[in-house]
């Protein structure tokens, strides 16, 4: 007995110990990442206070370009202002808005990229997310430039006591001033959203209230109508004339020629296979961070809703969230996040025009010139084959500004002459022709309209658009599928004038996966809830496809009327579809619900 309780009272103790050790063990690996991120850092801001500026190559200074950006929309307008500094004579740089959360004024106002007069000069691209909120990675900035805005407010307001007025102003007015800089924005926004470019305007009017000063008024774009053509006339036509005569002079003539575009990456190819390396999220672009943290999930059911004499198709697509813990976690009428995958042909199509060897593995860098903090823009290790089916966009329209790029690497005039007019604004009609409404893609471009075209593999990367995610609302229950997503969606297909088929890259791979195969996913917040009372009547309105959040919410009012036993209100469904014999998409469900009286009237 007495061994016993001996043996029984070390058990403890050894597992104290092992608790202890193990905790001692993760408080090292934490700091010893810590110190390497710190390093890094410092390694980072000794880099660059040790860059000389050259003056006669860029006479006009140092540049600094914030973007705000959700999609990477201002991510890649801010680039190509970056692509043209050297040309109009301006060292940029581009700057993640996200990257300078914690020393926002230090960032803005930092003396290395002062100008002869003290001055610092910035370009602030805004996009507005939803309505009228900031971009995820500027929520910091503005939250700042509002308290700054409430602070001078306060101090010009207040004629209560000078004295403590006077010693606010010389213990705080610098942590809002930006006296010492020079602005200009340009807004990323949609006329059909009632806050139309909210983020740009405010912006301009904060940057302006803590003491900046203007070079050039707001200047907003418009993405129901021509966005990008909207950025590159302001762009050409306002921002470098402007900048050029307040800080260049007209006796510099620029310097870039006919040099290729400057690639923000470089390519180191291995020898062997190797896993993705494991990386801060802190050194992640924001506009791809979706790539490091979606998850692999099974489709589990998947079947057509639609008639079999319907020529169209709409798949009710059911994916198990079981193994995915947080980072799948959703609420009913949430969104989902889904990572699609270019199609097999496309990407051979697109390596077989450039000589890629799709097998062979590479790590993404930063390129020589690209100096100072590398954010990844996706996972590497990997295989130029992952990279061009899951993260290059080879099958959407590209830019006009991409078909210039491409230019350069146009080994025959006649192509070069042809990208470069349907890039111009003159081209504008030809470029919506031949590229919008024909729905020609990258890959099409460059295997069969223009094949001369050669281009390495980091400047093709630097160039191509990311393929992006595409959102669809969960058309099931949190409350009745907890650990399963349901999404409604209809596949895209269509024929261009050419005969070949166009078919919508997310749609087609979810079409195409086979039960028990997996789809990357992310689950994403949404506004749209029911209310908090169930005793409230609600009115639905979902045509085609818009059903999803419907069904996930007349399942979440059957789940309350019965399992929850609450007093659940009216429910009112306005649907439409082209004929009720082919496309009446949920039928048997929603007359199940008339009959359980959860639906009251459709």
């Amino acid at each position: 007995m007495q061994a016993a309780s001996s043996i029984h009272t070390m058990i403890p103790a050894v597992a104290g110990c092992v608790t202890l050790l193990f905790g001692s063990g993760l408080a090292f690996l934490l700091m010893k990442k810590k110190k390497a991120e710190q390093a890094r850092h410092d390694a980072e801001e000794a880099a660059e206070l040790l860059e000389v500026l050259d003056t006669e190559k860029f006479p006009g200074g140092y540049l600094t370009i914030y973007y705000g950006s959700q999609t990477g929309t201002a991510e890649q307008f801010s680039n190509d202002i970056k692509r043209d500094g050297e040309e109009n004579g301006f060292k940029v740089k581009v700057v993640d808005l996200e990257e300078i959360e914690d020393s926002i004024p230090e960032h803005l106002l930092k003396e290395h990229w002062h100008d002869e007069n003290g001055k610092n000069r910035a370009i602030f691209l805004m996009a507005t997310y939803g309505e009228g909120e900031p971009t995820d990675n500027a929520t910091s900035f503005t939250q700042f430039l509002k308290e700054g805005r409430r602070y001078f407010k306060k101090q010009v307001t207040s004629t209560d006591n000078e004295e403590k007025k006077g010693e606010d102003d010389e213990n705080n007015s610098n942590e809002y001033s930006l006296a010492s800089l020079e602005y200009a924005v340009f807004g990323l926004g949609n006329r059909q959203y009632e806050h139309f470019n909210a983020m740009g305007k405010l912006v301009d009017e904060c940057v302006g209230k803590l003491g900046a000063k203007r070079i050039m008024p707001l200047a907003e774009g418009d993405d129901d109508d021509d966005l990008e053509g909207d950025f590159e006339t302001w762009k050409d036509k306002k921002l470098w004339p402007a900048l050029k005569k307040k800080y260049v002079g007209d006796a510099f003539t620029g310097g870039k020629g006919d040099k290729l575009p400057i690639s923000r990456f470089a390519v180191e190819y291995l020898t062997s296979a190797a896993p993705a390396d494991s990386i801060s999220m802190d050194d992640v672009q924001n506009s791809t961070k979706h790539y490091f943290t979606s998850v692999d999930c099974a489709i589990t059911s998947k079947r057509e809703l639609r008639s079999p004499d319907d020529e169209g198709s709409t798949l009710h697509v059911e994916i198990d969230i079981s193994d995915a813990k947080e980072e799948v976690k959703y609420q009913t009428a949430d969104n989902l996040g889904i990572l699609p995958v270019n199609s097999n042909e496309d990407v051979q199509r697109l390596a077989n025009a450039l000589g890629y060897e799709l097998g062979t593995y590479f790590r993404l860098l930063p390129a020589a010139e690209n100096k100072g903090k590398f954010a990844a823009p996706f996972p590497t290790p990997c295989t130029v084959h992952e990279c061009l089916s899951r993260y290059c966009d080879i099958i959407g329209s590209p830019r006009r500004s991409d078909l210039k790029l491409l230019a350069a690497f146009a080994k025959d005039q006649t192509t070069k002459k042809a990208l470069l007019r349907m890039a111009s604004k003159e081209g504008k009609a030809e470029y919506n022709e031949k590229i919008v409404e024909a729905k020609v893609g990258m890959v099409d471009i460059i295997s069969k309209l223009c094949p001369t075209i050669e281009i390495p593999l980091e400047h093709f990367i630097s160039l191509c658009p990311r393929l992006q995610p595409r959102h669809y609302t969960i058309s099931s229950s949190s409350s009745v599928h907890p650990t399963s997503v349901h999404v409604t969606v209809s596949v895209l297909k269509s024929t261009r004038d050419d005969g070949s088929e166009f078919k919508g890259v997310c749609s087609n791979h979810l079409a195409e996966t086979i039960e028990s195969g997996k789809v990357r996913v992310f689950s994403r917040d949404s506004s749209f809830r029911l209310p908090a009372d169930a005793s409230k009547p609600i009115i639905m309105i979902g045509p085609g496809t818009g059903i999803a959040p419907m069904r996930a919410l007349l399942q979440e009012r059957a789940h309350q009327k019965k399992n929850q036993k609450l007093k659940v209100g009216e429910n009112v469904l306005y649907f439409g579809c082209k004929k009720r014999n082919l496309d009446f998409i949920y039928a048997d469900e929603l007359e199940t619900f008339k009959k359980a009286k959860t639906l009251t009237k459709m």
